[in-house]
């Protein structure tokens, strides 16, 4: 007996998850078509507007050909294409003006900062969390931050990152860097 009623409710189960199973395949199914519908009807409309562009394009093309331009408005409008030509000109002028007068003011034409200068004999050593270190000493100059100071160490051929800076310069707040400042650059580990 217990067997039968095991086995019932086993088949009751499953076919419960079975119904389940039916149902959420069902529900997508529905979504999916109600998505194919929309995107039959938005296809219907797309076409219903190109029909009505195609016939506006054809009715415009027959105007333009069968009544000829006028002279008079031919001439007016070439006076204006010659105006705005004109004024197109003198802005240009006037953008070109303006991005000499930033060059001059800015110090380069390219808007970037120029890279800090490195040296790279005067090798020094600090003492650092586990003692002595070699490395470079460099002086902030305006406009520097740790990631241009790497770049340009790097540039030089030093494999030096902003990281290593800071974790070399204790105490160092790198959005506080001061003009004249000297900060230790560590030498890449050989």
């Amino acid at each position: 007996m217990k067997r039968i009623l095991t086995w019932i409710f086993i088949l009751s189960f499953s076919l419960a998850t079975a119904r389940a199973q039916d149902d959420a395949t069902q529900q997508q199914i529905n979504k999916l078509s109600g998505q194919i519908q929309d995107l039959l009807d938005a296809q219907a409309l797309q076409a219903k507007r190109i029909t009505a562009l195609e016939k506006e394009i054809s009715e415009l093309h027959d105007r333009s050909n069968s009544s000829g331009a006028n002279p008079d408005d031919l001439q007016k409008l070439a006076d204006q294409v010659q105006e705005l030509a004109k004024k197109q000109q003198a802005d240009n002028d006037l953008i070109l003006k303006e991005i000499g007068k930033l060059g001059k003011v800015g110090g380069s034409s390219s808007g970037r900062k120029p890279t800090p200068s490195v040296t790279t004999n005067a090798a020094t050593g600090s003492s650092s969390a586990g003692g002595k270190e070699s490395g470079y000493e460099y002086k902030v100059a305006a406009g520097d931050t740790l990631s241009i100071i790497a770049k340009a160490y790097r540039d030089q051929g030093i494999k030096v990152t902003a990281e290593q800076i800071l974790k070399a310069n204790p105490g160092l707040d790198p959005k506080n860097l001061k003009v004249g400042q000297k900060i230790f650059i560590p030498a890449p580990a050989q």
